[in-house]
């Protein structure tokens, strides 16, 4: 996700929240918190404590911004979406689907129809949930004139010949056998409305909180759902603030003006890490960090070059100082622990001896490339020039090409050889069809294999988890051999809350159920 800057952000922030340091001053002076430690501060402050108001600081997305939960896009977007609707299942902190507002799901034999059944929810103004407002949701994200983010993950489901068995039950009618039916329940953005809405100034949802007002660009107010079917929140009411410098997150929270920051810098979090004014949570397996390699043209079509660059790269040293150390070294394959991660192939690293014999074997010694980079992601400039001095010891000469940040993905979709790269938390299943199949249509490395693409085919039509799992090793294999995603860290995601806030978790990814779980949240 990216986010619009603005160098005006921190005074239009205080005005905003029409708060002082003094008015709003929080607690000082207790222990600071990482990830790996909230859960003892949390067993420390006994039971949650309900009530009170919690202010978030996110970026923004300027005066447009929507409350439309099927055109989330920001992150903003997505933790608003979260606190007001539900969506059929999430993602848990493996990327494996978990239930929400499905309470189970089942497929035929042949893995091309789905029955899902619903939980009894209700939505804020008292209407229950219903497989009418399911259907209604899905066709409205997919429909052909429109431009919602989950309209891909739908593409699989045969919405005409979907139908309502019963007020609690939907029976999904697919294309095509799909083993992985459950990830488009969950999909980024594939939340559910009541039937017929088209606006959203006033939205009705099924979540945790309720609407109580909203200044686009400004702020979010919400009031707890007593009524939510998970349970009530702990908080009284949830604030969103807009803060899109990271500078003004941090300088907020650190003021007392609001007590949850989203998106830390790691030298911001280094600064205040064990000070006592904040604590620090960080989010493991967030972001993929790497760099595309286009298959389709030299160098990189032969797969000799592919190798040898796996193996110029310092994997620590990039993480180190690319993301100051804040993630883990990577290994070439996406997704870390999550779900069917093939964890069993060995941990690749740095060879130069075998990386310029493999260089002189493709007849490329001596080489050259061009390598495309942009400020459209955290790291993107440094790892280039850390990347850049480690080709040089095995002599390949990388000349770096800084780009437009604002066009930069749609830049290095079709065009160049080499180019920075990251990617959000999804499963491995979305990010091959998604990426690296022959039709995929932000196939960025131009992985295009028949072969391959059967495999993925196969595996959406084997029932058994453990075949399936063993398809998935299969492909993961042919991408450690001979890929074009040079994946080299894992970046955490970092946020900070006041030493007042509990229940903030520190293991699931962003973009996951208990990311942005200001339902389980409360001040001590």
């Amino acid at each position: 996700m990216t986010h619009p800057r603005s160098g005006l952000v921190r005074r239009s922030f205080l005005v905003a929240t029409g708060a002082t340091a003094g008015a709003l001053a929080l607690t000082a002076g207790c222990s600071t918190g990482t990830g790996a430690d909230t859960g003892a501060k949390n067993a420390a402050a006994g039971p949650p404590r309900r009530g009170g108001r919690l202010r978030a600081a996110f970026a923004g997305g300027g005066a447009g911004e929507t409350l439309d939960p099927h055109a989330a896009n920001l992150f903003v977007d997505a933790a608003r979406a979260k606190a007001l609707f539900d969506k059929l299942a999430d993602y848990g902190a493996d990327l494996a689907p978990v239930p929400r507002l499905a309470e189970r799901w089942e497929p035929n034999a042949s893995l091309d129809t789905w029955k899902v059944t619903l939980r009894k929810a209700a939505f804020h103004d008292g209407r229950p949930v219903t497989a009418d407002d399911v259907l209604y949701s899905y066709r409205r994200i997919a429909d052909p004139k429109g431009t919602f983010r989950a309209k891909a993950s739908l593409e699989p489901v045969d919405l005409t010949a979907s139908r309502a068995l019963d007020a609690t039950t939907v029976e999904f009618r697919l294309k095509r056998p799909y083993a992985e039916f459950p990830n488009v329940l969950a999909a980024f953005g594939a939340y559910i409305v009541p039937e017929d809405s088209t606006a959203f100034d006033r939205p009705v949802g099924s979540g945790p909180f309720r609407f109580v007002s909203f200044t686009p660009g400004s702020s979010l107010l919400l009031e707890r759902n007593d009524a939510y079917w998970e349970g009530a929140p702990h908080l009284d009411e949830l604030e969103f603030v807009i803060a899109t410098e990271e500078s003004a997150r941090v300088s907020a929270l650190l003021g007392g003006q609001v007590h949850y920051a989203h998106e830390l810098a790691p030298a911001s979090a280094r600064t205040h890490e064990g000070k006592g004014r904040i604590d620090v949570v960080r989010l493991p397996g967030s972001g993929m960090q790497g760099f595309v390699m286009k298959t389709d043209r030299p160098p990189f079509d032969d797969k000799r070059v592919r190798q040898a660059f796996f193996l110029i790269a310092d994997r620590k040293e990039l993480v180190d100082g690319a993301l100051s150390g804040a993630g883990e070294i990577g290994n070439d394959l996406f997704g870390k622990g999550y779900q069917y991660y093939a964890a069993e192939l060995p941990q690749r690293a740095q060879d130069l001896d075998r990386a310029r014999a493999l260089l002189r074997e493709a007849g490329a010694e001596g080489l050259e490339v061009t390598l495309d980079t942009a400020p459209a992601g955290t790291g993107f400039l440094e790892a280039a020039g850390i990347f850049k001095e480690q080709a040089a010891k095995a002599g390949v000469t990388v000349e770096i090409r800084v780009g437009n940040k604002d066009t930069y993905w749609k830049d290095i979709l079709n065009n160049g050889t080499f180019a920075s790269y990251r990617s959000g938390a999804m499963p491995i299943e979305s990010h091959i069809s998604q990426r690296l199949l022959t039709g995929s249509t932000t196939n960025a490395t131009k992985w295009q294999h028949k072969d391959f693409d059967d495999l993925y085919q196969q595996a959406q039509a084997t029932r058994d988890d453990k075949q399936r799992a063993a398809l998935y090793t299969r492909m993961q294999r042919r991408l450690y051999d001979e890929g074009g995603f040079l994946i080299w860290g894992f970046a955490d995601w970092i946020v900070a809350t006041a030493p007042a806030v509990r229940g903030v978790s520190g293991k699931a990814p962003a973009n996951t159920l208990d990311w942005a779980r200001f339902d389980k949240i409360w001040l001590a």
